[in-house]
């Protein structure tokens, strides 16, 4: 088996927020996505999975791949079980809908404001970042938020955009590869439960409730976490 580990707009907006799974699974990757530190951004998830694809085509991982993904990471791994299951035998997926979700009013003009006004980006949009990563050890989080000044808030915008017009709800009951689904319980955020409409929708799967857990499991536990992965691709 192949592991991938696909990041979000948050923990730093690219692939240091798994470094405890680069570092606890030898051989697995996880590229920094396009637009997120270095290259220019794709327009939707279809076209990120696209280039996760061929960045993996070009290392000739073709096959047997399972693919863990947290927020944008999660809704590209979905993708690509969903377009191309053949090469895929299963998807860690979490803090992910399979349908557009539905954020508190701000939320995108927020980054907007960032982008445009210093003080914003300093007073409003860098302690959102932190309380997000509350549960994340400070000396990680605090590499985390030199990530995310490196990459910006028209980023983290651009990302939100990307997944709040994502929907395969429509194909999920096709899905074939595996699922595991995480979900912290203690997200700052305290979204809906997105991921109970994809457990059920899809016969098979396993959901995974993880008290004292926030926004990005890989990050904030991850002994717990690479425990529920490393049990998860042994039974495929």
């Amino acid at each position: 088996m192949q592991l991938v580990f696909i990041h979000g707009p948050g923990a730093g907006a690219c692939a240091d927020g798994y470094h405890y799974q680069r570092r606890h699974f030898p051989g697995s990757v996880a590229p920094d996505l396009p637009g997120h530190l270095e290259g220019t951004r794709c327009a939707d998830v279809a076209r990120y999975t696209e280039w996760v694809r061929g960045w993996l085509w070009a290392q000739g991982l073709k096959k047997d791949l399972v693919l863990v993904g947290y927020t944008l990471g999660a809704s590209i791994a979905l993708q690509y079980g969903l377009d191309y299951p053949e090469e895929v035998q299963g998807l860690v997926l979490m803090t992910v809908a399979a349908r557009p979700k539905v954020r508190k009013p701000g939320t995108y003009d927020m980054r907007l404001r960032a982008a445009a006004d210093p003080q914003v980006y300093e007073d409003e949009w860098l302690p959102f970042q932190r309380k997000a990563m509350k549960f994340v050890e400070p000396e990680l989080r605090e590499r985390l938020i030199e990530r995310h000044r490196q990459v910006g808030p028209m980023s983290q915008y651009h990302d939100l955009m990307a997944i709040d017009t994502f929907d395969v709800s429509e194909r999920m009951a096709t899905l074939t590869p595996k699922l595991l689904l995480l979900r912290g319980l203690d997200d700052p955020g305290n979204p809906p439960e997105y991921e109970k409409e994809m457990h059920d929708a899809v016969p098979g799967s396993r959901y995974v409730k993880l008290p004292g857990v926030g926004h990005f499991p890989c990050t904030e536990s991850p002994e717990k976490v690479n425990a529920l992965i490393e049990e998860f691709v042994a039974a495929l």
